[in-house]
């Protein structure tokens, strides 16, 4: 387990010297990109499975909702504490914003790539419209949910990580997710879906909550995961940040190297 002693293997204030951030980062983004492939605008639930019956008639209900995104999106935030954690808040800012913007470039490839008329021999227009197709309005509300959630989760460990003085990572993992996850939901199914016929108030309030619970739930069982990685990065890296000067202005990209705790 890593304590709250400061590591700096030298001169590393610029993002490029450290070994293994640009890897975490792919595999951020990757995480971010890939939960727009599996349809969040499905909506699942445990009872179409034998099993499903049994654990929700046991527990005493007769469904439970969810977007099917919850399989891939909640890992996002486990590698947005990852990087917050050992890199500060400006590394996951750029982060962030790398993330942002990958989704953004994805959104118009797809959209590019489906409004060119399909040749008529082929017959795949309507699956590839179902995977890829997203209106503006859920690719606006997805962005805008992303990248609140995604920000405020790294303020919020960063601060209990000062508050704290690097002690009980499980409750900075756990408390920033939960901030940060209520508000990219709070923000993204009323965005997406609220008026539309297909969804009601009551199951855009219903997937939500769900889908918040889940993602939270996802993040306590990965917590001996989280410890680990964090862990080896520090050790690895040399750097463990404490972000007492650093500006939470969430345009400001520039990555600011922080001082050590005061002894």
């Amino acid at each position: 387990m890593v304590t709250s002693e400061w590591r700096d293997g030298g001169d590393q204030h610029r993002l490029g010297n450290f070994r293994y951030f640009d890897i975490v980062v792919a595999f951020y983004v990757t995480v971010q990109l890939a939960s727009n492939f599996v349809a969040a605008g499905k909506v699942a639930n445990l009872n179409g499975w034998a099993w499903g019956q049994d654990f929700l008639g046991a527990i005493g209900l007769d469904s439970f909702k969810f977007g099917a995104g919850i399989l891939v999106f909640p890992f996002g935030y486990i590698f947005a504490d990852v990087l917050t954690e050992v890199y500060g808040y400006a590394g996951a800012r750029r982060a962030v914003w790398i993330g942002f913007s990958t989704q953004l470039l994805m959104a118009l490839i797809a959209w590019m790539v489906l409004v060119f008329p399909p040749d008529s021999q082929w017959n795949g227009q309507a699956e590839w419209q179902t995977v890829f197709g997203s209106t503006p309005r859920l690719v606006a509300a997805s962005l805008v949910a992303f990248w609140a959630g995604e920000l405020v989760n790294s303020v919020v460990l960063s601060r209990m990580k000062i508050l704290t003085q690097g002690r009980w990572l499980w409750t900075r993992t756990i408390g920033s997710t939960i901030v940060g996850q209520f508000v990219d939901s709070l923000l993204f199914y009323p965005l997406a879906f609220w008026g539309d016929p297909l969804w009601s108030p009551e199951q855009i309030v219903t997937v939500l909550l769900n889908n918040f619970m889940l993602k939270v739930g996802v993040e306590v069982l990965a917590t001996p995961l989280t410890y680990f990685v964090v862990g080896w990065l520090k050790k690895n890296e040399r750097y463990d940040a404490y972000d007492y000067h650093v500006s939470y202005n969430p345009f400001h990209v520039r990555f600011e190297k922080q001082d050590p705790p005061s002894t």
